[in-house]
């Protein structure tokens, strides 16, 4: 009996829409089934930094560069503003310095320059006067994301033919079927992608990965002073912690001096990205904290180092805070995303580093392919 669709994606979240895309570029017939009436988890909790630098050396990088070629060409069919574009990592010791160089002499530097700190400040006068030099990157991008996802869903449903069935608890999946409290879906293929959700589905393929999840503190902020954002801004903490720059030799003082400097920054996982939406406004964060059930409490401490390092590279902290939210997402001990097999016809597909909006159109498009050809 043939199938009613070639693929149901289970997970309406960036990476469940990331293989509704790969699989309708197939030409293939794909329905997406999410037990919220939208999108409400990690995808519209984070900054919509589509990141490759300091992306993790290797597969990770390689699937960042992917994943952004594919939101540069599929935004503008979708109605997605992208906001603006480039990194600028502006850092304030020496030993940061020393990183930025090495970086550039790697394949992931290329097209990168570092700067000074008087062309940093040609760039983004705001920034404060401790601040040493900067990594300039052409290569990153950056949507609003709470628009993002629900504007690529619904180019998807009518542009491209993807059915969405939307306040649906799926209870289980086989080959050829996914079960729902709305009746059954036939599929050829299914797919998968339950962010952070361990027990509902499969949950015995998770056993081998060690999941916890991870917490984070999100905050939107007013600071006219701050102007134009040339594009994101990160700082000497995001050395310590992207692995593109924490895991070459020459990050080793810089993390033993951040250690001794910022000893609670790093035990709260805090590092800062700044991003900008259109009205102007600034999306800051964040921190990291793990636990099997993270907690829904978002203690101020956390907020104040994360403002801390703002003020630190700006000069002040910002002037009005206008909003406070917390993320969760799905993390891994040993590796950034996993595709898991548990049949010829089924994929699981989780990002386990917080990095799906910056690779997960790569991995769907690799879990796809494994499945079709």
């Amino acid at each position: 009996m043939p199938h009613s669709y070639d693929l149901a994606v289970v997970g309406a979240g960036v990476v469940g829409l990331g293989h509704a895309l790969a699989a309708v570029r197939r030409g293939l017939k794909v329905v997406v089934i999410d037990r919220d009436a939208q999108a409400n988890g990690a995808s519209v909790r984070n900054f919509g930094f589509v990141t490759v630098t300091g992306q993790q050396r290797g597969e990770c990088w390689n699937r960042a560069r992917r994943s952004r070629d594919i939101w540069a060409e599929v935004a503008p069919q979708a109605g997605i503003e992208v906001i603006h574009r480039g990194l600028l990592v502006s850092v304030r010791r020496p030993e940061s310095v020393a990183v930025l160089e090495a970086f550039l002499k790697t394949e992931m530097g290329e097209g990168c320059a570092l700067l000074t700190a008087e062309q940093a400040r040609e760039r983004l006068p705001a920034l404060g006067g401790n601040q040493l030099a900067a990594l300039w990157s052409p290569h990153d991008m950056r949507v609003e994301s709470r628009e993002a996802i629900p504007k690529l869903a619904r180019w998807l449903e009518e542009a491209k033919g993807v059915e969405f069935r939307r306040a649906t608890v799926v209870t289980g999946v086989e080959p050829g079927r996914v079960h729902t409290a709305d009746g059954t879906v036939e599929a050829a293929r299914v797919v998968v992608a339950p962010g952070d959700d361990f027990a509902t589905l499969l949950p015995e393929r998770f056993k081998a990965y060690n999941l916890t999840r991870c917490k984070l503190h999100m905050l939107r902020v007013m600071d006219p002073s701050i102007g134009t954002l040339p594009g994101s801004v990160m700082s000497d903490l995001s050395l310590g912690r992207y692995l593109g720059y924490s895991e070459l030799p020459e990050a080793a003082p810089l993390k033993k001096l951040l250690a001794a400097e910022q000893g609670d920054h790093l035990a709260n996982g805090v590092h800062l990205i700044v991003v900008q939406s259109a009205d102007g406004s600034l999306v800051v964060g964040d921190s990291h904290h793990y636990a099997a059930t993270p907690d829904p409490f978002a203690p101020e401490h956390v907020d104040d180092l994360i403002l801390d390092e703002y003020a630190a590279v700006f000069g002040a902290r910002p002037e009005r805070i206008v909003e406070r939210w917390t993320g969760t997402y799905a993390s891994a001990p040993d590796r950034l995303a996993f595709i898991d097999r548990p049949d010829p016809s089924i994929r699981l597909v989780v990002v386990t580093s917080g990095t799906g909006a910056s690779t997960g159109f790569a991995i769907a498009e690799e879990a796809v392919a494994e499945l079709f050809d």
